[in-house]
């Protein structure tokens, strides 16, 4: 046997072969360089992507376990372990299983922020002219301020 596996690597390699002589059937490349070729360019931000796309989604999961009230925290910490441990499946499993209602649960924090922001400009944007007036007003009719004050709160109101 071993008499055959010589013949045969005799007759494929260019230089001769004694016994005890150890045959390579690897071609070497040389190293070019981190950006050595154009595929290696591909290959990198390929992966580049794969691994931020990963990302992204492993925050999004970890984000809507946290965000979900109707899960219980020893389901949530049984979903972090298994995502640290097994994470491209349990990712791929948890999109599946609880994706639609991931949707909706980022819909309706979109939709309490949302209110909660529209109450917030209408407290920053104050009242109308008239709201200014009938306040300035019931402040000189108890003797807060001044007239003269009631009138340069009203001018600055109607302005």
């Amino acid at each position: 046997m071993r008499e055959r596996y010589l013949e045969r690597t005799r007759r494929l390699t260019p230089y001769p072969l004694t016994k005890g002589t150890i045959v390579r059937f690897i071609e070497t490349v040389e190293y070019q360089g981190f950006w050595g070729s154009f595929g290696d360019l591909i290959w990198w931000f390929l992966w580049a992507f794969v691994f931020f796309t990963y990302l992204m989604a492993l925050f999004a999961i970890i984000g809507d376990l946290f965000r979900d009230h109707k899960l219980s925290g020893g389901w949530k910490a049984v979903w972090i372990v298994f995502l640290i441990f097994v994470p491209f499946l349990t990712a791929l499993v948890y999109l599946i299983a609880r994706g639609g209602g991931m949707a909706a649960r980022g819909a309706a924090q979109a939709k309490e922020y949302q209110a909660a922001q529209s109450d917030y400009i209408k407290n920053l944007a104050g009242t109308s002219p008239s709201d200014e007036i009938a306040k300035a007003k019931s402040l000189l009719d108890a003797g807060t301020i001044t007239q003269s004050e009631y009138e340069g709160i009203k001018a600055k109101a109607l302005s």
